[in-house]
């Protein structure tokens, strides 16, 4: 999953990135201001926003109310040394999903980030499951016809990105967009070891069963769901 980090705390955003990083294996993207935030958000597709309230040149609330103005309904967290009732009633009016107060414990943030992406995806709960194939997003585990199956963070990251979205056909490019940092070099041949290595994991859990992943010629590679194209 890709998260946007609007953080001007220098220190606390490379502690952040490096949490969603390495726990969940996020690929964050970081503005340091409102202005590249919202700029950020208008052009690339994320699965989160992570944005602190007190923002230079343009604050977290302001922010907030440009992306629902343009009816972006991505998932907000906002991170905020405000309280009360009245502050908290007022960024939930204006579209903010959930909230954490600083000082907070990384684990939360972990836990809430989760959560809003897999609430965002239409999934309440932790494990996807289609056909015989079962993700478990909060243990990262996944399952073929009961049995357990290992994959690197690359893999399992991408298999969550698809079974997210069944049977819709992603490119090369977008999962790379989606799968790494905004600053990450290119090379489409990454996303295909990484897919052949995944496919076949996935498909050794059950010889003689329909493939779980579909390479569509020219076009990418979707979650095969068992309906016809």
């Amino acid at each position: 999953m890709r998260v946007l980090l609007v953080e001007d705390e220098l220190r606390l955003a490379d502690n952040l990135a490096a949490a969603l990083r390495d726990g969940p294996g996020f690929a964050v993207d970081c503005a340091a201001d409102g202005l590249t935030g919202d700029e950020m958000a208008g052009y690339r597709c994320y699965d989160l926003l992570v944005l602190d309230l007190m923002l230079p040149k343009l604050d977290g609330l302001g922010l907030l109310r440009r992306l629902r103005a343009r009816k972006d309904a991505t998932p907000v967290l906002i991170l905020t040394a405000k309280e009360g009732k009245a502050a908290i009633v007022e960024l939930l009016n204006a579209g903010a999903d959930d909230y954490l107060a600083k000082p907070f414990d990384l684990g939360e943030l972990i836990a809430r980030a989760k959560a809003l992406i897999r609430r965002g995806k239409g999934a309440a709960h932790p494990t996807l499951t289609v056909l015989d194939l079962e993700v478990n997003t909060l243990e990262q585990t996944v399952r073929r016809n009961g049995a357990a199956i290992e994959l690197s963070p690359t893999e399992y990251r991408i298999l969550e990105y698809l079974i997210h979205h069944p049977r819709r056909i992603f490119s090369k490019r977008e999962l790379l967009e989606h799968l790494y940092d905004y600053n990450w070099e290119h090379h489409s041949n990454v996303i295909e070891a990484h897919v052949s290595n995944l496919r076949r994991k996935l498909d050794s859990a059950l010889p003689g069963a329909e493939p779980v992943i579909e390479t569509m010629r020219g076009r990418g590679y979707r979650l095969a769901t068992g309906h016809s194209a």
